[in-house]
């Protein structure tokens, strides 16, 4: 699927997540302690070890994880391109706050069912942005494969489903809580969507980001940055709509 221009240009808060994920996998790793980055029911209530917040919100718990959730934030940065970097870092804290809280809640609701330690990783932001990818993204090319009836959203479909697996119930819980912050952001709970970061925060990501300057696709205008289509995130779930690129300016 054509994303627009290869690279993080136009989602410096992507790119931020991203380098965050991975080094923090990587060094955790090293530690040989992947196993309990996620949220613990005995850590969180017993010991307080609050950083664990952190760790499942960012780090992943194994290799192949972190390789899956990396391929999909990647792509999901075509959302970024679109609504630009302030609301969709209001999209990612909401994401990850409430299915961090989702996942807590639910590990108070099922400790007797042998569901002590959650999976590690942004599995809240990762399958939130599943929500606008199903019912906004347009699929460009069908085909079959061995009979099956595919689109190019399969491939995407299929990473996440990957992930969604990984460890069963442990990262089956987190994949849902994503899923269900998503849906609330599309329903525009507590009108979300109305809600911007100062400028001052808002370009925190931009500084922190690195600059390509030299990449020519930088030359490219935003409103081209998605060629095939234009998606427009506004704030109610009523008014979202899809059209083809054009020279109006963007209003969200």
């Amino acid at each position: 699927m054509n994303g627009g221009p290869s690279g993080f240009y136009n989602a410096p808060v992507t790119r931020t997540i991203v380098i965050a994920s991975t080094m923090l996998t990587i060094a955790f790793g090293f530690r040989s302690r992947p196993l309990r980055l996620g949220l613990d029911y005995q850590g969180i209530f017993q010991n307080f070890h609050l950083w664990r917040v952190l760790s499942s919100a960012l780090a992943f718990s194994s290799t192949p994880e972190l390789m899956f959730g990396l391929y999909l934030l990647y792509y999901f940065r075509l959302f970024e391109r679109q609504i630009g970097s302030n609301k969709y870092s209001v999209f990612v804290a909401f994401s990850l706050m409430l299915s961090t809280l989702l996942e807590v809640l639910a590990l108070v609701i099922f400790k007797d069912f042998n569901l002590s330690t959650l999976a590690s990783g942004p599995y809240g932001l990762i399958f939130a942005s599943f929500i606008p990818f199903y019912f906004d993204v347009p699929v460009s090319t069908r085909f079959n494969m061995f009979n099956i009836h595919l689109s190019d959203k399969s491939f995407v479909y299929l990473g996440g489903l990957q992930l969604l697996l990984s460890s069963w119930k442990r990262s089956l819980v987190p994949g849902i809580c994503g899923i269900l912050a998503g849906s609330l952001y599309r329903l525009n709970v507590f009108a979300i969507r109305k809600i911007k970061f100062p400028k001052v925060l808002a370009s925190f990501f931009s500084r922190l980001a690195w600059s390509s300057a030299g990449n020519s696709t930088h030359t490219t205008p935003r409103r081209n940055v998605i060629r095939k289509y234009a998606l427009y995130w506004s704030t109610s779930p009523g008014e979202l709509f899809l059209s083809r690129p054009c020279s109006c300016p963007r209003t969200f």
